[in-house]
């Protein structure tokens, strides 16, 4: 049995009125899943109140209420919480209430604007080649050892997060590897873990509809650093102007990745090509599958962390030069001599690289056309960046939709049109329909040409107000280009 009373340890508690001797059966933060001796947490979202909904979750039975404000009027046989901050709150209540999982294994946190979701996953997949049960949480799917689950969130919600981690070591996980979103440092989703490690990657231009300033989001990546244990350890890229900041409070052990500056773990590349990279990663010569500038920084912040996780450095290697790419990170095809890449890019710092990329391994006699957009509801003040950036670094561009959302796509084409400079209006082309604006790319190609559908990745759906329809910009390019043969 369960009580309130033991999962509210280390819960910053300003009242409470009742009883926390009360055996609970679980915690909610949403309402409508609330049912008998339940735990209702009001927390205050971007969208609603949870306050607003105190009321319906005593109606549907809660044992307990945790909130920030007490109602007017409380009910007899529930007890009321009084907290600082209800956030918090929900995450040390969600460890606490799965018996903190996340001290029974190496949670290893990546953050950082671009390469979170292919450093954990390739994280995973390299300890699961090395004979490891391994978990992963991350913007593309949640791993339980080999069992798959969806994922909705970068970082997911306090509960989830700690729900998973309880199935991990369940099954005898020993590691387990996840992205840090600044939304989940900021709303306390990762408060209370036991984190092994930190990655930081890089930082740029994105969720300034979130952060109200750049300072405000480099700060919140901060965080997660400033609350690593000493006896974790803080791995930063310190060719980054923001590398440094992320270890200047951290108790944890400071160490280093870099390509250009003097670091504890330094790379090389010796060879970019489209077959893959050919490395040198402290004095190691390594060939991976994998290619452009921005993979050679997340194959070295990998091998970084596989030796301060403890494996040998040439089992390391082995396993590093065995990774494939993951879904929607540079995947690429050829077909009809017609080179087609799909990638996640959706910020200016990652487009600019996938761009940059490409250029560096052309040998310039064939056109690259660039198909982009900018997703609707979200940051709009880096979308003129996004035209500029591709008007510029590309031979022809088709502006498109992304996932509008409620937004209008031809103002969201606007704005990103309004980045493109006058001496490179001849080379865009704004088309709303996203697969006819693939498809009209992939006409556009002749031998050798490459495209390059940029912003949706690994994601397989397209949202326009409020409805997703199956969309995968990797199979719809690959079914075009089969048919320009036939």
């Amino acid at each position: 049995m369960i009580t309130l009373k033991d999962i509210l340890y280390r819960v910053s508690i300003n009242k409470v009125i009742g009883n926390t001797n009360v055996a609970i059966t679980n915690v909610e933060f949403d309402s409508r899943k609330v049912s008998l001796n339940d735990v209702f947490v009001a927390t205050r979202g971007t969208v609603s109140d949870g306050h607003e909904y105190i009321k319906n979750a005593v109606n549907q039975g809660a044992i307990a209420i945790v909130c920030e404000e007490l109602p007017k009027d409380t009910v007899n046989g529930v007890t009321y919480v009084k907290v600082q901050n209800a956030q918090q709150a929900l995450a040390f209540m969600a460890s606490n209430f799965y018996e903190n999982p996340s001290e029974n294994l190496q949670l290893v946190g990546v953050t950082g604007t671009n390469g979170k979701t292919t450093i954990a996953s390739l994280l995973y997949q390299l300890y699961t080649k090395a004979g490891f049960k391994v978990g992963l949480l991350s913007t593309v799917k949640i791993m339980v050892g080999n069992i798959e689950h969806k994922a909705t969130h970068t970082t997911p919600d306090s509960l989830t997060i700690n729900k998973y981690l309880s199935k991990m070591t369940d099954i005898g996980c020993e590691y387990c590897f996840m992205e840090v979103s600044s939304h989940g440092i900021a709303q306390h989703r990762t408060t209370g873990l036991k984190f092994t490690g930190g990655i930081f990657t890089n930082l740029s231009h994105d969720h300034l509809d979130y952060h109200s300033t750049f300072a405000e989001y480099r700060d919140v990546k901060k965080k997660f650093f400033d609350e690593l244990p000493s006896s974790a350890f803080a791995l930063t890229n310190a060719d980054d102007k923001n590398g440094m900041v992320m270890l200047q409070n951290t108790k944890a052990k400071k160490q280093t990745y870099a390509l250009k500056s003097i670091a504890d773990y330094k790379a090389q590349i010796l060879e970019n090509q489209f077959s893959g990279l050919l490395l040198k990663l402290n004095n190691n010569e390594l060939w991976s599958k994998l290619i452009g500038n921005f993979n050679a920084y997340n194959l070295l912040a990998i091998f970084a962390t596989t030796e301060l996780l403890g494996m040998q450095t040439m089992e390391s290697l082995r396993l590093i030069s065995e990774l494939e790419s993951v879904n929607g990170r540079f995947q690429y095809l050829i077909k009809n001599k017609i080179t087609a890449i799909v990638d996640y890019a959706h910020t200016p710092d990652a487009l600019k690289n996938v761009l940059e990329t490409i250029n560096a391994i052309r040998t310039k006699n064939e056109e690259l056309i660039t198909v982009v957009g900018c997703g609707g509801d979200r940051d709009a003040t880096k979308r003129p960046k996004m035209g500029h950036i591709a008007s510029v670094l590309s031979t022809k561009v088709i502006f498109t939709s992304d996932n509008p959302r409620t937004e209008d796509p031809n103002k969201i084409i606007e704005a990103i049109e309004s980045g493109v400079e006058p001496q490179h209006f001849k080379k865009t082309l704004s088309i709303a329909d996203r697969k006819q604006a693939i498809k009209t790319a992939c006409s556009f190609a002749k031998e050798n040409d490459i495209i390059l559908i940029a912003g949706k990745g690994h994601e397989t759906y397209q949202e326009i107000n409020g409805e997703r329809t199956d969309f995968d910009d990797f199979k719809i390019v690959k079914t075009l280009l089969t048919q320009l043969n036939n």
